[in-house]
């Protein structure tokens, strides 16, 4: 794809795999996509640096969403970011210059993210058009 290409910038951890993802990112097709899954660990595994299985995870969910992403025919590509969701969003904003962001949560009352106010904060914190969509279905039970 051109470096003139529309570039969305997708944060997403547990909801990574879901088919509402996949239809907004489709929906704003054809872009560039930068997934970022943020390695959530525990406070304990996260100042201990012994976050290896969060960071595992995070790959194995992003290797999955990615492969949906390629199959609706979607240029994608990802990364594991930080645990702080915030930081992983500027950490990717420095790489790959997006022209906007999705985040996607779990639905209120599941979402440590809404509980946070993730996406009022990214809001107020980046200058790009911030979408969010909420993840439901049996696939994110787990």
């Amino acid at each position: 794809m051109s470096a003139e290409a529309h570039r969305i910038l997708v944060i997403a951890n547990e909801t990574v795999e879901s088919d509402v993802l996949r239809d907004e990112v489709a929906r704003r097709a054809p872009a560039q996509v930068l997934v970022v899954a943020p390695a959530l660990a525990s406070r304990l595994a996260y100042w201990s640096s012994a976050d290896d299985g969060a960071r595992r995870a995070a790959e194995a969910r992003l290797t999955r969403c990615l492969a949906l992403l390629r199959e609706a025919r979607i240029d994608a590509e990802g990364q594991v970011g930080d645990a702080d969701p915030l930081l992983a969003i500027e950490d990717a904003i420095r790489l790959f210059a997006p022209h906007e962001l999705v985040i996607a949560t779990h639905p209120e009352g599941r979402s440590h993210w809404l509980a946070r106010d993730l996406v009022g904060r990214a809001r107020s914190r980046f200058p790009y058009p911030i979408a969010h969509v909420v993840a439901t279905g049996a696939a994110l039970a787990a």
